[in-house]
This record gives C-alpha cells, sequence and structure tokens, in this order.
C-alpha cells in the first residue's frame, strides 16, 4: 500500500521533471538558438535515466519504467532541440549542412580538449 503511494507520487513528480525539458526546448525554439545550453548536461542526464530505466526493467518496478520513459521522451525532445537549433561554426555559408546526428552525439561526449569545433 505505501510503495503505492509513494510509486503514485514519484509518477506526478516525474511528470514536473519531464516539464522542465519540455520547457527548457520551447525556451530555445523562442529564441532560435542554443547557445548557452549545454550538451553534456543532456547527455548526463539521458544517461542517467537509462540506468534507472535498467534498473526498473531487472527489479520490476512499474513506477520506475514509467518515470523512466517519460523522462526519456522529453529528454530526447530537448537533445534533438539542442541538436537542430545548436551554434555550428559554418552555419551562415552557402550549402551548409548540419553535422550527421552520430558524429554530433560523439562531439558532445568528447571533453572540451578533444573535440572538434561543428
Amino acid at each position: 500500500m505505501i510503495k503505492d503511494i509513494i510509486g503514485f507520487l514519484l509518477i506526478i513528480t516525474s511528470v514536473f521533471d519531464a516539464l522542465k525539458y519540455i520547457w527548457n526546448a520551447k525556451a530555445i525554439i523562442r529564441v532560435g538558438t542554443a547557445k548557452g545550453h549545454s550538451r553534456k548536461f543532456i547527455n548526463a542526464a539521458i544517461l542517467n535515466d537509462l540506468t534507472k530505466l535498467t534498473y526498473g526493467i531487472i527489479i520490476l518496478d512499474l513506477f520506475i519504467i514509467l518515470s523512466s520513459i517519460l523522462a526519456l521522451i522529453t529528454m530526447s525532445y530537448l537533445f534533438y532541440t539542442i541538436y537542430i537549433h545548436y551554434p555550428y561554426k559554418y552555419r551562415n555559408l552557402l550549402y551548409f549542412k548540419r553535422p550527421r546526428i552520430w558524429v554530433y552525439i560523439i562531439n558532445s561526449i568528447l571533453p572540451n580538449s578533444l573535440r572538434k569545433k561543428l
């Protein structure tokens, strides 16, 4: 009984957690650039919720699974928004093409001293 109540509270607070990623993405869209938004932050958040989802699947806890899925959906939306609105180095050049998503992901994972400016 108490587990179900706390699990329900987890789902409610997960909705608020998911809303913050949507608000962040909408702010980026409104401004038109993701400058000043950390790609490492969203990478760490996604990794955390993937780990939490895996743990929830292993112990078969529906509340953890649902809260992780909700967070991952909205984090993916924020990640994609940052990808689209990232201030790429050559954006204003003729025939500019955004880097492939995998190049972008690897670039966002590497430390600043090793990565190439996109």
